[in-house]
C-alpha cells in the first residue's frame, strides 16, 4: 500500500501525464471531490461531486478544454491520512493560479479531495 506522500506523487504525475485511467486509480469508487472551479462551471453541483463516474467526467472534460493544463509542485506535506499539496495551475493563454488541495486517504486511496484558491 502506498503512503500518503507516495499518492500524492502518483497523483501529480497521473495529471500532469493527463492520464485518466491512473488518476482514477488513485481514487476509492465513492470518492468526493470540492472545487471552486467545479463550482463556477457547474452550479448545479455547488462545487461538488461523487464517485468515479462524475471525477472522470470532470477530468475528461477538463483535459479536453485544457491540453496543456500542468501542475507545477511547490509543496506536499503528508501525515498518515492526508496531504496538503500545494502547487502552481499553469495552461497557456491563463494567469497562472496558485491552488492548495487536502487529499484524505485511507487503505491507500483517496476518498476525498478539496481544492483551494481565490
Amino acid at each position: 500500500m502506498q503512503s500518503p506522500q507516495q499518492v500524492a506523487n502518483a497523483w501529480f504525475d497521473a495529471f500532469n501525464k493527463h492520464d485518466i485511467e491512473m488518476l482514477l486509480s488513485l481514487y476509492a469508487a465513492d470518492a468526493e471531490h470540492y472545487s471552486p472551479k467545479l463550482k463556477a462551471r457547474q452550479p448545479e453541483t455547488n462545487g461538488l461531486i461523487k464517485g468515479k463516474p462524475a471525477l472522470r467526467a470532470w477530468w475528461t472534460d477538463a483535459f479536453t478544454r485544457l491540453p496543456n493544463l500542468h501542475y507545477k509542485v511547490l509543496q506536499l506535506i503528508a501525515n498518515d491520512s492526508r496531504v496538503f499539496m500545494e502547487y502552481i495551475r499553469q495552461t497557456p493563454g491563463e494567469e497562472d493560479l496558485q491552488v492548495g488541495e487536502v487529499l484524505v486517504i485511507e487503505n491507500g486511496k483517496i476518498i476525498a479531495s478539496r481544492v483551494y484558491h481565490s
